[in-house]
């Protein structure tokens, strides 16, 4: 069987850049561990596969690990793979997911705008071996939704974290998201999931799902822009609408081919 196969750098307008995603289009679902396998042989932290429907297209995201429950830059490059490589005709996709319902994606100018679901952090204690996994510095806040959420003074804290992955890979969480206000935009990130197998993920939009909500409360505005200050790096353009996210980003194609299975 062939399968086709692109590579595309999310959330950045140059090569190298942003979070890189495989995508790949079905007819229809390949056996689930099949899916697992071409994602852990892709080595990337996420492998997109979708099938059309009536509405427009299923998806589902695949870490080097195992299946997630949302996904945005992989979201996003497909996205992207559609609008310019599959030549699909309108401005609006809708993507149905299991477990993150129904995530629409419009085609702006040299943007693609992402429709997510919010998922507000709450503050908890402090977990045991967090701080320290995190290194030294005290951070201003701790919160909680699907992944820890830890707020810090400065720019320059959240990019001088050296975390102990190890001892973060045994947290009961997905990920561990680090934040602050910008020195240049409204807020910066970084993210680290090494227990899905990603010591640290270039641009997580799923992560902004919980930092745009935090955000646009603490700094009092709807609209903001940010940095997720990895390696790579990567920009995304974010509005608050109630219990919705839209997150904005570029996209650039990396590579096209053809999986044997």
């Amino acid at each position: 069987m062939t399968i086709p196969i692109y590579q595309a750098d999310a959330f950045t307008d140059k090569l190298f850049g942003g979070n890189p995603a495989a995508i790949c289009p079905l007819t229809e679902w390949l056996p689930d561990d099949v899916m697992q396998q071409i994602a852990k042989e892709n080595n990337l932290a996420e492998t997109a596969f979708f099938v059309k429907n009536d509405k427009g297209y299923l998806l589902r995201w695949f870490t080097t690990e195992y299946e997630i429950d949302l996904c945005g830059h992989a979201t996003l490059a497909t996205a992207h793979i559609l609008f310019t490589e599959l030549a699909y005709s309108g401005d609006t996709i809708y993507f149905e997911t299991v477990k993150a319902g129904t995530l629409v994606v419009k085609r702006d100018g040299d943007k693609y705008t992402m429709d997510f679901p919010t998922r507000p952090p709450i503050p908890i204690e402090i977990p045991n071996g967090l701080q320290e996994a995190l290194g030294d510095k005290q951070p201003v806040a701790i919160l909680r939704s699907r992944d820890y959420f830890v707020v810090y003074e400065t720019e320059d804290d959240v990019r001088d974290i050296t975390p102990d992955f190890s001892a973060l890979a045994k947290m009961d969480t997905v990920g561990v998201i680090v934040t602050a206000p910008g020195n240049e935009v409204d807020f910066v990130s970084r993210f680290f999931a090494p227990g899905a197998g990603i010591p640290e993920d270039p641009v997580t939009g799923s992560a902004h799902c919980n930092l745009i909500p935090y955000w646009a409360k603490k700094l009092g505005k709807n609209k903001l822009h940010a940095y997720q200050i990895s390696a790579r790096k990567g920009e995304l353009w974010c509005e608050l609408k109630g219990d919705r996210v839209l997150m904005s980003g570029k996209a650039v194609t990396y590579l096209k081919g053809e999986i044997y299975v």
